[in-house]
């Protein structure tokens, strides 16, 4: 089975192609621009670089989120696109289920931890013994408040993790733990263990309802919301 996955959840584009689980490509890139400028001439070298044309795809996997709001709708947006022209199912997971996935088989529960700015994180707890089975559910909270349901030896990881690195030490002192830096990036590669496992199990998505798993509201649907109440 040859996969395409794609994850746009941070200020990075991350794709890969696998074929049966085997790697043939990974590109990773944090252009300084939009996603939108960046992301589908990304697509193209990944797939030349896997020597695999779109309509030879056996399906299509992408993040929904949470993470950035622009990003998630140009990841998903792409994702749709080559879904309703090749007729290619869409396999859509956690970000943050799939930056667990860069410690698989850890012995202690992890904790992907993403800044989600106005301090606050989107953050979990999975037990990623086999695949990332969620502890604690996907969240958007300040940091203390996820922190207050952690107790035992947690893993932590993720731009969330590195920016409040002080505030988890005083939380859980020798309890935290943190992943090696190379594993706080959301890696496509890791995805796509996600997207075989969730095609598998025939739990795909029609590519016209796939949406964005944002967590909380927009700027935009914030001050619509104040318009409203004013």
């Amino acid at each position: 089975m040859k996969l395409l996955v794609i994850d746009t959840s941070t200020t990075a584009n991350s794709i890969a192609v696998t074929e049966d689980g085997r790697l043939l490509a990974e590109l990773l890139v944090n252009p300084g621009a939009t996603h939108s400028a960046s992301l589908m001439s990304g697509l193209d070298v990944a797939l030349r670089s896997a020597g695999v044309k779109a309509g030879g795809l056996d399906a299509i996997g992408v993040t929904l989120g949470p993470g950035s709001f622009t990003g998630l709708r140009v990841g998903i947006a792409a994702a749709k696109g080559l879904s309703l022209a090749t007729g290619k199912p869409v396999a859509a997971f956690s970000s943050l289920a799939m930056l667990a996935m860069n410690l698989p088989h850890a012995r202690l529960p992890v904790c992907p931890m993403l800044d989600a700015r106005k301090s606050e994180v989107y953050g979990a707890l999975y037990d990623c013994a086999a695949l990332p089975t969620a502890i604690i559910g996907d969240s958007v909270a300040k940091p203390s408040d996820l922190l207050e349901k952690i107790t035992g030896d947690t893993l932590f990881l993720g731009s969330g993790a590195l920016r409040y690195r002080d505030l988890i030490v005083e939380a859980l002192g020798d309890k935290a733990h943190f992943a090696p830096p190379v594993c706080n990036q959301p890696r496509a590669s890791a995805g796509a263990l996600l997207a075989a496992d969730l095609l598998e199990r025939g739990e795909v998505f029609p590519a016209r309802e796939l949406v964005p798993v944002y967590l909380r509201l927009s700027e935009a649907e914030l001050a619509r919301k104040a318009q409203e109440t004013t």
